[in-house]
């Protein structure tokens, strides 16, 4: 089978300027060349789609959602609201919508099962590549650990497909990443830090983990072949983190305080993942002290994503979208040319430099001969205005893996 898309302007996701009037040659799933639109060397029964007027882009990549979380009330938190099938159900359609706005794989940051991403190779549901942490791992009194208000803990029988992050010291750390492998983990993720969202008490420079537990966790992620994305906003849990050697910052909203954060993360290659449009929603908050953090970190988070351009770090797009509703995922994309992005490296942000934070660089993220044929084609300029991309209608056509997933 062979489709090729034709007379669109190409934006490649390499940071190359974009080139007008070009055919993408799709074959068994993989671009098969990228020519012009006269060149008119395709097969004769290969399905042509004009597209011309529009623009034609790598498949969009969030590298931090968490598709399974539907509101950040304390009921729904603990899966206490509603039948587990109800919002095994309500997933899928997240999962299926996210598809349909031209995002052909997300790294969900915890929440999200592994037999949803079984669903999706099967074909059971229509969704992107997906790529899940399973579970957040945290020590006791972390983001991980299911407290009230109250102090009590949460008694509901955890899911066995999602299980407890919590870990008890060093050689509990270990056996906790393992779990998760276990259970189907892409990648691992962790924190080292409270958060805006966080109960009173915990907040975004308050620390979880100590530098040997985090060691730990990273030596053995990195054993079974993980990645780990690690979510820290400032103080001493944001430098352990990073002396522990994690491949991802997700926040990193107080980067901007200790000079010597972003030149660590530029050596090491550590990836800075700012999740700028969560805090959008946390500044309109009706919890006074989420309302107050949120707006306390403004600031800093804008620096922080600045100095780290500047020294070479690469910054991703990801929305932490869930607890926020399932927005549209490009709405990250504006904010981030707002905090010294260009157009082009925020496109850069949710395709190339995407793929590279997933590790998946050789497979997605570009147009290239030889990859995988994830693309999407929008109506209008994304350079010119990047919320065309956060419009639904404004995209025309998804494809993943050389199938046509979506047309409008």
């Amino acid at each position: 089978m062979t489709i090729v898309l034709k007379g669109g302007t190409l934006i490649d996701g390499t940071g190359a300027a974009p080139v007008r009037d070009t055919a993408v040659v799709v074959h068994d799933g993989r671009v098969d060349a990228v020519t012009t639109a006269g060149a008119n060397t395709w097969p004769r029964d290969a399905e042509v789609i004009d597209v011309s007027g529009k623009t034609i882009l790598p498949g969009l990549i969030d590298c931090h959602d968490h598709m399974a979380l539907h509101g950040y009330e304390l009921a729904r938190r603990w899966n206490l609201d509603e039948p587990g099938s109800t919002k095994s159900l309500r997933t899928a359609q997240a999962i299926q919508q996210t598809l349909g706005r031209g995002y052909t794989a997300v790294r969900d940051a915890g929440g999200l099962d592994a037999g949803f991403r079984l669903a999706v190779e099967e074909g059971l549901i229509r969704g992107p590549r997906l790529y899940t942490a399973v579970t957040i791992i945290s020590p006791i009194g972390g983001i991980g650990d299911r407290v009230a208000p109250s102090g009590h803990e949460c008694l509901v029988p955890p899911d066995p497909a999602s299980p407890r992050g919590v870990a008890h010291g060093v050689e509990d750390v270990r056996n906790v990443v393992r779990t998760m492998v276990r259970a189907g983990a892409d990648v691992i993720k962790c924190a080292t830090t409270g958060g805006a969202s966080s109960r009173k008490g915990h907040g975004p420079k308050d620390a979880a983990f100590t530098l040997e537990e985090m060691k730990a966790l990273v030596d053995e992620a990195h054993a079974l072949g993980r990645k780990v994305m690690c979510h820290a906003l400032g103080g001493r849990g944001l430098r352990i983190a990073l002396e522990a050697g994690v491949d991802s910052i997700e926040h990193g909203c107080y980067l901007d305080e200790d000079p010597e954060l972003i030149p660590m993360m530029a050596e090491q290659g550590i990836v800075f993942v700012p999740t700028l449009l969560v805090y959008e929603y946390h500044r309109e908050s009706k919890q006074p002290h989420v309302k107050a953090r949120a707006s306390a970190l403004q600031a800093h988070h804008v620096e922080a994503v600045q100095r780290a351009l500047a020294a070479g770090v690469k910054v991703v797009a990801g929305t932490d979208a869930g607890g926020h509703g399932h927005p549209p995922n490009a709405g990250e994309l504006p904010l981030l040319v707002a905090a010294g992005l260009t157009p082009m490296q925020a496109l850069q942000a949710a395709t190339g430099w995407a793929a590279e934070c997933l590790g998946v660089e050789q497979e997605i993220g570009t147009v290239e001969k030889g990859k995988l044929a994830d693309l999407v084609v929008a109506a209008g300029d994304p350079l010119a205005d990047l919320r065309i991309l956060a419009d639904l209608e404004r995209i025309s056509l998804v494809i993943k893996g050389g199938v046509v997933e979506v047309r409008r």
